[in-house]
């Protein structure tokens, strides 16, 4: 006959053996993206196909505040001391950061993400969007200088850098062919919506 006390416990057992499970299930679900690289390939409503990179087909819902916004290749040039840059980068052969791509924040974006952090462009890739505080031009591109709150970096760019900016865009950018880059969310019945997105213009296809 069984202890009042095993009999107490063995429910707490159970739940807990329930919980672990659980918890098991939902660590092995993959994550959430939060952002979408690729193609459109077409806009029903409020529905964007897209074919990912990868060549997945993937089916966004467009936000009704959804911000969409162009972008345009820029020179070097244009980078000066105090303009607000986001750049992707990537340790090199001497563990400096090289940049795989700039983008220049035009002024009523400045201080977009301020900071420093993990991306998910390439592996081992962080963004880091700050104020260049130094520029200083060599035979292999630029070193920039750049300083955000909390921290600062320097970046390799070379000549061959993808060097891009934003300007205002609308939903009539989204047609098919263009490259994209959206930033998503899960919504509560599972599927997948944006409220930001960034369209190449001219072909371009977004490098960040």
């Amino acid at each position: 006959m069984p202890s009042p006390r095993s009999t107490f416990i063995r429910p707490f057992i159970a739940l807990a053996m329930v919980t672990a499970s659980t918890l098991a299930a939902i660590a092995q679900q993959p994550p959430t993206p939060t952002r979408l690289r690729g193609t459109v390939e077409a806009v029903d409503g409020d529905t964007l196909a897209v074919k990912s990179r990868s060549g997945e087909d993937v089916k966004l819902h467009m936000a009704s505040n959804m911000v969409v916004l162009g972008l345009t290749k820029v020179a070097m040039s244009d980078i000066k001391v105090g303009s607000f840059i986001g750049t992707t980068t990537v340790p090199g052969p001497d563990g400096a950061p090289k940049a795989v791509e700039v983008h220049v924040f035009p002024e009523n974006m400045r201080g977009t993400g301020e900071g420093s952090r993990a991306w998910d462009l390439k592996p081992n890739s962080s963004m880091t969007n700050a104020t260049v505080a130094d520029s200083v031009v060599s035979n292999d591109g630029h070193t920039l200088l750049v300083k955000y709150k909390g921290g600062e970096k320097k970046v390799e760019v070379s000549p061959d850098t993808p060097v891009v900016t934003y300007v205002p865009g609308d939903k009539s950018d989204l047609k098919a062919g263009a490259k994209v880059i959206a930033f998503l969310k899960k919504v509560p019945d599972g599927s997948l919506e944006t409220d930001r997105i960034a369209v190449g213009r001219d072909g371009i296809t977004p490098p960040m």
